[in-house]
């Protein structure tokens, strides 16, 4: 058992042991500090940093669309290769963007020139001065008296036509764009309605903050107050790198919100007031992907009566709904097991039954463990889901015309009655 003087010399000890450790600690964060104040971040910043400037056209980024509908390019042949610069992601993910910019623009001119679909502007009474969305519709997509087929993609950087970019630039236009379904659609008699739930505002660039003058420097500032204020410098410095490092804007911006189109959800719910709701077809035919799940229920929610009044079948693929934080009534829920089908990701064969998280739509295996090709990979099912939901829903019609009033019989053309 120690006494009480070697207790006292080994706690004195201990103390400066740790005064040691500390003197130890600020002479290396110092010492870090003297090495930081050398390395000028601005200038690192900006060393073989190319310039953020990029081709405008696929012929200027020098790629071009095969005849299997890959992109490859044009010289090499080779496939697109997201790392053109090494140690550069910001400026390979703004390339990147840029040319995704381009393939969106192309898939517009597939639309119309390969689908002969035709764009129409958003809202119906845009004025000139306003941003403004569109959709693409059939020729027939307002008059066909038999079906319609309404297609809503994900959320994200995708516009009407598409699926998903990332498969359009690294896999194929079948696997990426809507074209597949547009195209076998019409073959089948259906009219289309291309949505574009992404386009909600109009973004423009802010007017630069004119940049305030450095204060004077003040001889007598306490030492303390300075190397607070030097180590603010130095995180702004670092936080800046930072950012510099990670795909970012170059320019401040603000978002014009287009008017009644400023989110998916919205976006839906116009298209369903303006187009959908005023259509001929007597059944109408859903395929939604990922976030267009979502909109739709969230539709439901506001237009129940409407949409199980003219809708015959819904097709999700992947999507991320979810009935009770969306507050899902019982007979929306009842409704979308009877009339809903969601291909979902799954190492499962194609069609093989998944087990149900909620009380809705039955789901299935759409093949695939990648969420963006479930639309792709349930392609043929989709469409066989809908054939056989229309003979079914026709039967009951021929069966119950003189009995009961069917989901046909009794709504009424051009119904613009909301459920709200």
């Amino acid at each position: 058992m120690l006494t009480r003087p070697c207790t006292f010399i080994l706690f004195n000890l201990w103390i400066t042991m740790a005064q040691i450790s500390g003197q130890e600690d600020k002479e290396k964060t110092t010492a870090l500090k003297d090495l930081l104040s050398r390395i000028d971040l601005d200038e690192l910043m900006k060393k073989d940093e190319p310039p953020l400037t990029f081709p405008k056209t696929l012929e200027e980024f020098e790629y071009a669309f095969n005849e299997q509908g890959q992109l490859r390019h044009t010289t090499t042949g080779e496939a697109f290769v997201f790392n053109a610069r090494e140690d550069l992601h910001r400026w390979n993910q703004k390339r990147y963007e840029a040319l995704g910019e381009i393939i969106t623009q192309y898939v517009y001119e597939l639309l119309e020139k390969k689908c002969n679909m035709t764009k129409v502007i958003l809202p119906v009474d845009v004025t000139e001065e306003e941003p403004r969305s569109f959709i693409y519709l059939s020729a027939d997509a307002m008059s066909n008296p038999a079906k319609l087929l309404v297609l809503i993609q994900g959320d994200g950087v995708v516009r009407a036509g598409q699926w998903a970019r990332r498969l359009i630039i690294n896999q194929d236009l079948d696997s990426g764009t809507q074209i597949p379904f547009i195209t076998r659609a019409k073959e089948e008699g259906y009219g289309v309605m291309v949505l574009n739930p992404n386009e909600n505002h109009l973004e423009v660039e802010r007017p630069a903050k004119p940049t305030p003058l450095p204060s004077p420097e003040v001889s007598d500032e306490p030492a303390e107050k300075r190397e607070r204020k030097d180590d603010r410098e130095s995180k702004k410095k670092r936080d800046f790198y930072e950012k510099y490092r990670n795909p970012q804007k170059e320019g401040e911006t603000e978002q014009i919100p287009i008017r009644e189109n400023s989110s998916p959800e919205e976006h839906l719910l116009y298209v369903w007031d303006h187009f959908v709701s005023n259509a001929a077809a007597r059944n109408v035919f859903i395929v939604a992907h990922s976030y267009g799940g979502l909109s739709l229920v969230e539709l439901m929610s506001q237009r129940e009566a409407q949409v199980k009044n003219r809708v015959c079948a819904v097709a999700m693929t992947d999507s991320v709904h979810n009935i009770w934080h969306q507050d899902a009534s019982k007979s929306i829920q009842e409704w979308l097991q009877q009339h809903c089908r969601n291909w979902v990701s799954s190492p499962e064969p194609l069609d093989t039954p998944v087990e149900p998280m909620l009380p809705d739509c039955p789901r299935l295996s759409a093949g695939t463990e990648r969420h963006e090709l479930t639309s792709w990979r349930s392609f043929n099912s989709i469409f066989q889901f809908f054939s056989k939901a229309l003979h079914t829903g026709d039967e009951y019609e021929e069966e119950s015309s003189n009995t009961v009033t069917t989901r046909s019989s009794h709504r009424t053309k051009h119904d613009h009655n909301h459920d709200d």
